[in-house]
C-alpha cells in the first residue's frame, strides 16, 4: 500500500490509486479480523497455560488502528502528504508489532536469565535479555519475510485470476509484476533466514531440531529425510526416503557434524515428532515452490510478460494460499515443538476458541474472496486533491415536467 500510494503521488497514474483503494479494503478486513480474534487470543493462553499471562504479557496494535483510520477515512479529508505519511507509518508499525510477538514467543522458546518469585512463577531477571532472547533476530527476520511473502502471493494470485479473464487489465498487469518482484527477491532471502533460524534451533533446542528432522540416534553424518514416518512407540522411523549426510550439513553446517537424536532425551521431553516433522516439511517444501515460482515469473517478465503464460497464471492462483499454509505450519513447529516447556498449566477445552476463529475467519475470508473475484475498479469520482484540476462536466440540457428537473 505504501509503495502504491507513493507511485501514485509521483506519477498521478490512476491505476496506482485504483490498486491502492482496492487492496486497502482487503487490508482493512484482514486487520478487523485480527483485532477481533485478539480478544479470543487473550483467553487462549489462560486455557492452555494458566501461568503464561502472568509471565508473558500480551501486545496490541493500537497505533496501527489509528493509522488505518486515517487511511480509510482520510483520503478526501486530509492532504496527500499526511495521508501518505499515515500509510508509511502503518507499514512500519506492522513489523514493530511482530517484534513484540516474536519477543514474547522467543522468551518462551528459550527463556534466558530466569528467577522465581514466592509462588514459583518464572520472572525475567534482565528485561533486555527477556526481549532480545537467543535466536530473536533470526526468528524476527524469518517471520517478517514470511508476512511479506504471503502478501505477495495473495496479490499475485488475485492479479493472475483477473488476467486469466482479461489479459489487458492494466491494474492486474501492474499488480502481477509487483508481486513477482516481491517473491522473486524475498523467497530466496527467506531460505537463507530459515537456514540461520534452523541452526539456532539446533544450538538452543536440540530436541526440537531432532524432531524436525526425525533424528532418533545421535551420530555424525546424519541423513536428510525427504519424507519419513516417525513413530514414537518404536522410537524410530517406520520408513524414510533419505539423502545421506545432508542432514548434518543442513542442521550443523558440516556433513560430518554430530547431531543429537531424540533417544538422548527423556520421552517426556520429546516433542510430538510426527506433527513437527511434517509441519516443517510443509513449510520448507512450499518455500522451495515459492522460489521456483519467483524465478519462473522473473524469466517470463524478461521475455515479454508473465500474463502471456496461462500455465504461469494458473500456478500463481494455485500458490495464492501457500503463504498462509506455510506460516501456519511454521507456527505449528514453534508451538508443538516447544522445548523447554517453561510455562505449564492445566489444559482446558478449546472448542469455544475454535468456533470463534472459524466464524470470524470464515466470514472474513469469504468476503475477501468476493472482493478479489470482483477485482479492482476505478472509483466513480476523483479524490479531493484531484478535483481542482479535473475538467468541469458539460452542461446538461434542462427541462421541466410537472415541476421535476430532467437534468441528469
Amino acid at each position: 500500500l505504501a509503495v502504491l500510494e507513493g507511485l501514485w503521488l509521483m506519477s498521478r497514474n490512476g491505476v496506482f490509486r485504483t490498486l491502492y483503494l482496492f487492496w486497502l479494503k482487503v487490508f482493512a478486513i484482514s486487520f478487523g479480523m485480527g483485532a477481533v480474534t485478539v480478544v479470543a487470543m487473550s483467553r487462549q493462553p489462560v486455557s492452555i497455560w494458566s501461568a503464561l499471562p502472568s509471565a508473558a504479557a500480551p501486545t496490541a496494535f493500537f497505533v496501527e488502528a489509528g493509522l488505518l483510520g486515517v487511511m480509510l477515512f482520510g483520503w478526501k479529508r486530509v492532504g496527500p502528504g499526511l495521508h501518505f505519511a499515515a500509510t508509511v507509518l502503518a507499514a512500519l508499525a506492522t513489523p514493530v508489532s511482530a517484534v513484540w510477538i516474536i519477543a514474547a514467543n522467543g522468551w518462551v522458546q528459550a527463556p534466558p536469565g530466569l528467577g522465581h518469585v514466592a509462588d514459583s512463577l518464572p520472572v525475567a531477571l534482565d528485561g533486555w535479555k527477556a526481549i532480545v532472547s537467543p535466536g530473536f533476530p533470526t526468528r524476527l527476520i524469518h517471520m517478517v519475510l514470511a508476512a511479506y511473502l504471503t502478501t505477495a502471493l495473495v496479490v499475485g494470485a488475485a492479479a493472475a485470476w483477473r488476467l486469466m479473464k482479461d489479459r489487458e487489465a492494466p491494474e492486474s498487469r501492474i499488480a502481477l509484476r509487483m508481486a513477482i518482484g516481491m517473491f522473486a527477491i524475498v523467497a530466496p532471502l527467506q531460505l537463507v533466514a530459515g537456514d540461520f533460524s534452523g541452526k539456532q534451533v539446533q544450538r538452543l533446542q536440540p530436541a526440537k531440531l531432532a524432531a524436525m528432522e526425525a533424528f532418533w540416534d545421535t551420530r555424525p553424518a546424519q541423513p536428510f529425510h525427504v519424507a519419513a514416518w516417525p513413530d514414537r512407540e518404536i522410537a524410530g522411523n517406520r520408513w524414510a526416503l533419505s539423502v545421506p549426510r545432508l542432514g548434518s550439513l543442513i542442521s550443523a553446517g558440516s556433513v560430518d557434524a554430530q547431531v543429537k537424536g531424540l533417544k538422548d532425551f527423556p520421552p517426556q521431553d520429546r516433542p510430538p515428532v510426527f506433527l513437527v516433522f511434517w509441519a516443517f516439511r510443509v513449510m520448507a517444501g512450499l518455500g522451495v515452490a515459492m522460489i521456483g515460482l519467483g524465478a519462473w515469473g522473473a524469466w517470463l517478465t524478461l521475455r515479454g510478460g508473465p500474463e502471456r503464460s496461462s500455465l504461469f497464471l494458473s500456478a500463481c492462483v494455485a500458490m495464492g494460499p501457500a503463504g498462509f499454509v506455510s506460516v501456519i505450519a511454521g507456527w505449528v513447529v514453534a508451538g508443538a515443538g516447544l522445548q523447554p516447556l517453561a510455562i505449564l498449566g492445566p489444559p482446558a477445552t478449546r472448542l469455544g476458541l475454535l468456533a470463534v476463529y472459524a466464524l470470524i475467519f470464515g466470514i472474513g475470508v469469504l468476503y475477501i474472496l468476493r472482493l478479489i473475484a470482483k477485482g479492482p475498479s476505478a472509483p466513480a469520482e476523483p479524490a479531493s486533491e484531484d478535483r481542482a484540476s479535473a475538467p468541469a462536466p458539460p452542461a446538461a440540457p434542462q427541462g421541466r415536467r410537472r415541476g421535476v428537473s430532467l437534468a441528469p
